[in-house]
């Protein structure tokens, strides 16, 4: 399938349309970002990958540990100089 659209100004940034046909053929909807290259003087859009998603449970997982870890370093802050270390 092959379209024209005419690229105009809208605000300080130049659009085109998509038709809806066009959309539905690349798994696009509003709202989708897509990724632009150029190839050859051809413009190809493709949808691009959307960013993964975490849950709660898997943005904590490890937090025990690094709780862990910032008591191990909050010790060596009160230890005595062993060396010309200035503070």
């Amino acid at each position: 399938m092959s379209n024209t659209a005419k690229i105009r100004r809208q605000g300080g940034a130049t659009v085109f349309s998509i038709p809806p046909a066009l959309l539905k053929m690349l798994g696009a909807e509003v709202g989708t970002e897509l990724t632009l290259t150029v190839d050859n003087g051809s413009l190809i859009a493709t949808p691009a990958q959307p960013r993964k998603r975490y849950t709660l449970a898997q943005l904590l997982e490890g937090a025990d540990e690094m709780a862990d870890l910032n008591k191990q370093a909050a010790a060596w802050q009160g230890g005595s100089r062993v060396g010309n270390e200035t503070f």
